[in-house]
């Protein structure tokens, strides 16, 4: 082969090739190769330890094109924390363009409801929209909100570590992590305690939408959820209208939260009730037994913490978050053209970030596959960045500050009782039980 002037080698038909195996064309984007065989978000092997093959694509390059789900994988943390910030991305492409216009088809009719639930919320909304609806919601959602919640979820964290102890053990994700979260955003929310069983269930299956390439079955079970959590956030809605706006629940500080006369619609406030009950439980119980396990694997670091929990705590939170994401990857569509490493992705292109990829980047994190509770410097990006940082950071931080707070008090010799499975899912990423024994 030839040398170009900048050094790459060129091939017999002119392209210039990358330093990292890809041809390049002629309008100067990369020729990217294929990484089917490295990146395998439907392999139980891969979904189990996924960073071995987040560890090859950062050394591949920064951009890969994933050709089964048709997406541009960024694996490294700059290009992801830069992407997450940068407006020629977005959640949604709607506000500029119609679907025929961006180069994509209209989602089919019958998966509507799950869309009109889902795309009302502000996680899947772009400015204008997004901002008036976030402000609204943060006049409710403030950090007193989460002051005033901190004892209940205390006091629950620790009644349900007591009823695990009492038994001697069981399964820590249905005893602990699950009911906690749950219970919390349900309280804030103002949930019945009699109608609490039906939130995770609507949630699972609303989320199984956020999976790469889901099922037609998964997409029933989503449209089917969508359509009965509406009606019943929509008969809730009316009833706190009908009660007429006295209590000191986040429902009714969102409808009545309000800026020069500009309210949350109906759809926005069940969509952005939905939002907040999904996403305030999904993460965060993910987060509970993904960092338990990672203990269970690493017992010199799980000695120091019990050895230290008041100095560990709050950075062993954040470690566990960085070492093993619940959420792996997040989705933007490119709304503009852009250029990551020398390869063009072109508007209406879709980008996934490896959040997961990312929080193991060596070029951000010293030694980064080793589990550190003390690690004071930690840009993990597992609350995503930008204006979708997540809103319910704050919450989810003194939730698992609680839960492993407490079970470090009362379970001092807890232990991994068998080796758990992972579910299939990739991108909201989980074990399907953690049995331990106390």
């Amino acid at each position: 082969m030839a040398e170009s002037a900048d050094g790459r080698a060129e091939s017999a038909d002119g392209r210039a090739e990358s330093a990292d195996g890809g041809a390049e064309s002629a309008d100067g984007s990369a020729q990217l190769a294929d990484v089917a065989g490295v990146f395998a978000p439907a392999s139980a092997a891969f979904v189990a330890d996924p960073y071995p093959a987040y560890a090859e694509l950062r050394a591949r390059g920064r951009v890969h094109f994933y050709a089964p789900s048709e997406q541009y994988l960024i694996p490294r943390h700059a290009d992801v924390a830069a992407l997450l910030r940068d407006r020629r991305l977005g959640r949604t492409y709607l506000h500029r363009f119609g679907h025929e216009e961006f180069g994509r088809a209209a989602p089919p009719p019958e998966h509507e409801p799950f869309h009109v639930l889902n795309d009302h919320g502000m996680l899947d909304l772009e400015p204008p929209a997004h901002t008036r609806i976030r402000r609204l919601v943060a006049k409710a959602f403030t950090p007193r909100t989460v002051d005033r919640l901190r004892p209940y979820v205390e006091g629950l964290a620790d009644d349900l570590v007591r009823g695990l102890v009492a038994d001697g053990g069981g399964d820590l994700l249905a005893r602990v992590a699950e009911p906690l979260p749950v219970a919390v955003i349900a309280q804030m929310l103002g949930i019945p305690e009699g109608d609490r069983h039906l939130l995770r269930p609507w949630s699972a299956d609303i989320c199984g939408m956020y999976e790469l390439n889901p099922s037609q079955e998964t997409a029933a079970r989503a449209v089917r959820a969508s359509v009965e959590f509406s009606a019943y956030l929509r008969e809730l809605i009316a009833a706190r209208r009908a009660a007429g706006l006295d209590g000191d629940d986040l429902i009714t500080a969102l409808i009545a939260a309000h800026e020069d006369e500009d309210r949350l619609s109906e759809q926005e406030l069940v969509s952005t009730c939905a939002l907040l009950l999904n996403a305030g439980h999904e993460a965060t119980v993910n987060a509970t037994v993904n960092g338990w396990y990672a203990l269970f694997r690493h017992p010199e670091q799980l000695a120091a913490l019990r050895a230290e929990p008041e100095r560990l705590l709050p950075t062993a939170v954040e470690e566990l978050l960085r070492y093993d994401t619940p959420l792996q990857l997040f989705e933007r569509w490119v709304l503009d053209d852009i250029e990551v490493g020398g390869t063009v992705i072109p508007r209406g292109s879709e980008v996934a970030l490896l959040f997961g990829s990312a929080n193991r980047d060596p070029e951000a994190f010293a030694d980064p596959d080793a589990l550190d509770l003390a690690r004071a410097d930690n840009p993990h990006i597992s609350f995503s960045a930008g204006i979708h940082y997540c809103v319910g950071a704050p919450l989810a931080r003194v939730e698992l500050a609680a839960s492993l707070g407490a079970l470090l008090r009362r379970a001092p010799a807890l232990r991994l009782a068998a080796e758990p499975e992972h579910r299939p899912n990739f991108v909201i990423r989980g074990l399907r039980e953690l049995l331990v024994a106390c």
